[in-house]
């Protein structure tokens, strides 16, 4: 039997203070995380929900220092339009604070030492980057070079944004600082290292036996970390932006924003309880009383961090509870492309509003009904108007509409009396009291989705109803009947106030107003007493409104058009790089080589390991293309053309013996260069 809580405390991840959200983010964290604290406070338990802005980190500085302002500047101009979009969409935090306040800073900063205290860190000197011009060490995205799978020429020093791959600074062929433009020098630094490994045998048995009931995906994440085997993971950095640590002769390095963000739950937790402790008492009942039960709601890119990392600093810091669970989404994509911010695909929320005032409601019941639960999924703007004009307007409208609209006919705007019941009747109110338990049990699994299609029934079963016993006829011959059946009408009505507040809390809001009704707790969901006879009714307006082609057409051309600014803009044929001699190709070794394995490499999305036959032996190499070849097998028997002679690099525990060509099309895909005929493995290309 699962222990009873007495509270749940709520967290959703930190959105990143560099840029406006969108339907992604909704999509993943913050809709499913307000349907939870909502239902949970209709049932009147207990509830703290907590968010923030995460305003550290080198994505802050990089924008900051390419518009000429300070990072400050860059986390307040975002903070607030953050805060705004939540709030414009009825995400209902009790606190959405920042990780730029500083009651975060003293937070963050005693954690550590705590921690540091107890000898849970391990120090370490490594060799880093450094600018000799700017004086100063460079992080990840502070450099630039060659990416050694794919050859692009502006990879970063973590990631190479052409072909996806996960890089290290020292991985990158002729790297370069983009601050001064020279090339870094290697320099010894010092920092604070969270030895996970030592936690690994914990860690697995607290996931993998204790939280099987995870979702599948969060669950299938935390397995494949394990099972690569855990590794420490550095918590301070070199940098002028984020929380000293505090420690002597610790000068220009502060703690790494994947140590201090999920720190920001604590710390905001404690700077609402500051300012209403009368409300929500002392913050430690939150993080530090078994009987509270934590839930992180977060995207899967987050899993390792919230199942893995974070866990392990409360454990070892010795005071905190573990969450109990992590129902992390996985992504929308936006008409069947991965949105992102830097190409400007996506679906803003503040600019949603501009084209849709007053539809908050229409946006979360789509994103709810198509959320990305345990996969990907697609948001498209025909789903998105279909759902509104077959779902929203044409059930749930079309139910409370007429319900209103007969009532007010027949029976002056008042509720009529409840008379002798059919069979029909009874087997109708037996319907309607199902509805609870099967919402109850898909929201407290984590099934949203399922949970609204459970909630929507209602409103069928009342459209059903209304279908079948027309009350517009009865109405003729029998007052009597037609008073019973807009009684059950209005009821069911008033059910669908409860029952959808959670996901439509706008909506709801107005059918009570439609209704006279004030907000009814979760408890009395299935009751057909929720109006009392003569309870008069307020005005009927339409609750939705069909979206008709030439607006959803709109929106379609302005991706549309988005995608053309994207590859007017970013793409043209690159320049002739400069001129070599003859006898400096012709130290490059390119070969014919025959694809004898080929399979995704675990723990990347874009990484394919093909094993060739190069004519004298078998060779790995690493290349990321896995986005642009789904079926690796099928690249078994086919040949490619690859530089032999290339250094091997170490990626993802492989050693890579060279690099295979590909060229890369106007719209960013890759192709691999392959011979127009078969030849012998080992052919040189000349």
């Amino acid at each position: 039997m699962s222990k009873q809580f007495k509270r749940t405390l709520i967290t959703a991840a930190l959105p990143y203070a560099n840029g406006p959200v969108h339907i992604g983010h909704l999509a993943g964290v913050y809709v499913p995380a307000d349907i939870y604290a909502r239902y949970l406070r209709l049932k009147g338990e207990e509830v703290l929900f907590v968010s923030g802005s995460d305003e550290h980190g080198i994505p802050i500085t990089i924008k900051a220092r390419k518009e000429g302002v300070s990072p400050q500047d860059i986390v307040d101009r975002y903070h607030f339009l953050i805060k705004k979009s939540f709030e414009d969409f009825g995400i209902s935090f009790d606190i959405y604070s920042r990780t730029s306040s500083d009651i975060h800073t003293k937070t963050s900063s005693d954690f550590f030492l705590k921690m540091y205290e107890k000898g849970e860190f391990v120090e370490q000197e490594t060799e880093q980057y450094y600018d000799e011009e700017a004086q100063q060490f460079l992080a990840d995205r502070y450099i630039t070079g060659t990416c050694p799978i794919c050859g692009n020429e502006r990879a970063y020093g973590d990631q190479c944004e052409a072909c996806g791959s996960t890089l290290n600074p020292t991985d990158l062929i002729n790297p370069k600082s983009t601050i001064s433009g020279s090339k870094p020098v290697m320099r010894r630094t010092k920092h604070w290292y969270l030895p996970l490994d030592r936690h690994e045998a914990w860690l697995r048995h607290w996931i993998l036996d204790e939280h099987k009931e995870w979702k599948p995906n969060v669950y299938g994440q935390c397995k494949s970390w394990l099972d690569l085997g855990l590794q420490p993971r550095a918590v301070s950095r070199d940098l002028d932006w984020g929380i000293p640590v505090p420690l002597p002769n610790a000068e220009g390095k502060v703690l790494y924003v994947w140590f201090d963000a999920p720190i920001g739950y604590i710390s905001n937790t404690k700077e609402l309880c500051g300012q209403q402790p009368e409300k929500y008492g002392n913050w430690e009942k939150w993080w530090c009383d078994q009987d509270t039960k934590l839930i992180h709601f977060i995207g899967k890119d987050n899993i390792v961090f919230h199942c893995i990392v974070f866990p392990t600093m409360l454990k070892t810091e010795g005071l905190f509870i573990l969450p109990e669970n992590v129902p992390a989404n996985e992504f929308l994509n936006l008409e069947g492309d991965k949105i992102s911010t830097s190409r400007n695909w996506a679906v803003w929320l503040n600019e949603y509003l501009e084209d849709f005032p007053g539809k908050q409601d229409v946006l979360r019941y789509v994103l709810t009904a198509n959320a990305p639960e345990t996969k990907d999924n697609d948001f498209t703007w025909k789903d998105f108007q279909a759902r509104n004009n077959n779902e929203l307007v044409a059930i749930l409208g079309n139910f409370v509409n007429r319900a209103l609209v007969l009532t007010q006919k027949y029976f002056d705007n008042a509720v009529p009396a409840l008379g002798d019941l059919s069979d029909y009747d009874r087997e109708t109110i037996r319907n309607i009291e199902g509805v609870k338990n099967a919402v109850e049990q898909n929201i407290e699994q984590f099934r949203f989705r399922e949970a609204l299609k459970e909630a929507m029934n209602l409103a069928r079963i009342g459209n059903k109803y209304l279908a079948d016993c027309e009350p517009w006829k009865t109405a003729k011959t029998d007052m009597s009947r037609t008073a019973t059946i807009l009684n059950l009408s209005l009821q069911i009505a008033g059910n669908l106030t409860i029952v959808l507040e959670p996901f439509l809390p706008f909506s709801t809001e107005k059918i009570r107003s439609f209704l006279n009704l004030p907000k009814i707790d979760w408890k009395k969901l299935g009751s057909i007493d929720l109006l009392p006879e003569g309870h008069r009714l307020g005005n009927a307006e339409l609750l939705f409104e069909k979206i008709e082609d030439d607006v959803i057409e709109r929106q379609v051309q302005k991706l549309l058009d988005t995608k053309k600014a994207n590859e007017d803009s970013s793409y043209h044929a690159k320049p002739v790089k400069e001129t070599i001699a003859f006898d400096a190709f012709e130290k490059l070794d390119i070969r014919v080589g025959t694809v004898l394995e080929c399979e995704k490499v675990p723990k990347s999305d874009k990484l394919l390991r093909f094993l060739l036959d190069d004519g004298l032996q078998k060779r790995t190499i690493l290349s990321g293309i896995a986005a642009y070849y789904p079926d690796p097998q099928a690249l078994v028997g086919k040949q490619v053309c690859f530089i032999a002679n290339l250094e091997p690099r170490k990626l993802r525990g492989f050693m890579s013996e060279g690099m295979i060509l590909s060229a890369e099309d106007a719209d960013g895909s890759l192709a691999l260069v392959e011979p127009s005929k078969m030849v012998h493995p080992g052919s040189e290309v000349k």
